[in-house]
């Protein structure tokens, strides 16, 4: 009976912030997934395990959750003032389609480390010891981000104290800086950080009537909606959402009916395709909870409460790039987000609940000609090489 054999590819399986994905350099890649199309995506999905329809992806290297199906391509940057690129894809589970829409904020912190590990920044540029600036070009939505990576005795530093929710142990820190990240989302949102010039509109959704919601092109396209007009306390850990179809079916109306409001698709039913953009997120005032690790987080130590949703489900804690929307829309006043954190004057930083605990982001925002620009915003995350080596995908998918 004849057979296939299997190829091996190169690869580093990272943890990065609270995701994990599978990390490749662009020119190792077989010569047909060096550049965007099925192919690419056939040979990633099969890496992955996807389309699995057990929903386990057991047969690959994914998690079976959005936060750990993921993977990233790196290569040298031929662009001014930048070391990488960095490209991103989010791996649908159960279904045949890779999501290149949005930027993962979480591998994010990854990128930086793995491009200096695998000599992708030039020597120059490292410290013997002291913190490297790793400056990437996100690929997925034309931005800027400048990682700051801890490095010590020419290697980078993995380990550390830092602590970051979501993450059972400390590691180093990553400092990130997003610059200008109000994204070029898709098509008709023109670049606009609020693609309908507002900072709050009404939405009309079917079966919820009209919804305050704040729609913002920062970090990734992200709707935010306040917990109270969806029956909800902001402090809901993944299983009250999760295991209700009929609300998480209420949340991909909701979804899709941004995505199109904000410009992002031209039919409702695109939404379909576009999973990984924009996110849902729900924000309520701060009150006592209990994080999903059994912590006690005391409503005075933050200054809100959100949760959001990732491919369709809630999030274990906060992904990277809804912390910068979250961040962005705290420093601009009148948003939803701003009101749940108190209102009053632009918040130059917000500590925030999340379903795993608390994290801090900033962002600089000025108003100019009556318009919001936000230069940069600013969080820290952590990341480590978990295995490296080889992948190995049947050669079909060659």
């Amino acid at each position: 009976m004849a057979h296939l054999e299997q190829i091996h590819i190169p690869a580093t399986y990272m943890r990065g912030g609270t995701s994990k994905g599978v990390l490749f350099r662009l020119d190792q890649l077989p010569e047909a997934a060096q550049v965007a199309g099925s192919a690419r995506d056939r040979l990633l999905m099969r890496v992955i395990g996807s389309p699995d329809p057990y929903g386990k992806q057991i047969d690959g290297m994914g998690g079976a959750t959005s936060s750990t199906s993921k993977v990233v391509i790196v290569s040298r940057s031929t662009r001014p003032g930048h070391d990488v690129d960095y490209l991103f894809g989010q791996v649908a589970i159960d279904r045949p389609f890779v999501d290149w829409s949005g930027n993962c904020g979480n591998l994010s912190a990854a990128v930086g480390p793995y491009a200096i590990s695998h000599g992708l920044v030039d020597a120059n540029r490292i410290p013997h010891d002291g913190v490297a600036t790793v400056r990437v070009w996100q690929a997925n939505i034309g931005k800027t981000i400048v990682a700051h990576v801890p490095v010590t005795g020419g290697q980078v530093q993995e380990t550390g104290d830092f602590e970051l929710d979501g993450v059972t142990f400390p590691a180093a820190e990553v400092q990130l800086e997003f610059i200008d990240p109000a994204a070029d989302a898709g098509e008709g949102s023109g670049g606009a950080m609020f693609p309908t010039g507002h900072v709050v509109d009404e939405l009309d959704v079917p079966g919820l009537g009209q919804l305050e919601v704040t729609m913002i092109n920062a970090g990734i396209p992200t709707i935010f909606v306040n917990a109270s007009s969806l029956g909800y306390t902001g402090t809901e850990l993944q299983d009250a959402i999760n295991g209700d179809a009929q609300a998480l079916a209420v949340f991909e109306r909701l979804r899709a009916h941004g995505a199109l409001r904000m410009g992002l698709i031209q039919h409702l039913d695109e939404a379909a395709t576009r999973q990984h953009t924009p996110k849902i997120a729900f924000v309520a005032k701060p009150v006592d909870y209990v994080s999903s690790s059994g912590k006690r987080v005391a409503a005075g130590d933050i200054d809100l409460l959100v949760r959001a949703l990732s491919m369709g489900k809630l999030h274990h804690a906060m992904m990277g790039t809804a912390a910068v929307a979250i961040g962005t829309a705290a420093a601009i006043p009148g948003t939803l987000v701003h009101r749940a954190a108190g209102g009053g004057s632009a918040l130059a930083a917000v500590r925030f609940g999340h379903p795993s605990g608390t994290l801090c982001v900033g962002a600089e925002a000025t108003q100019v000609d009556g318009m919001w620009r936000v230069a940069k915003a600013r969080m820290s995350r952590s990341a480590r090489v978990l295995m490296e080596g080889h992948v190995f995908v049947p050669a079909e998918t060659h």
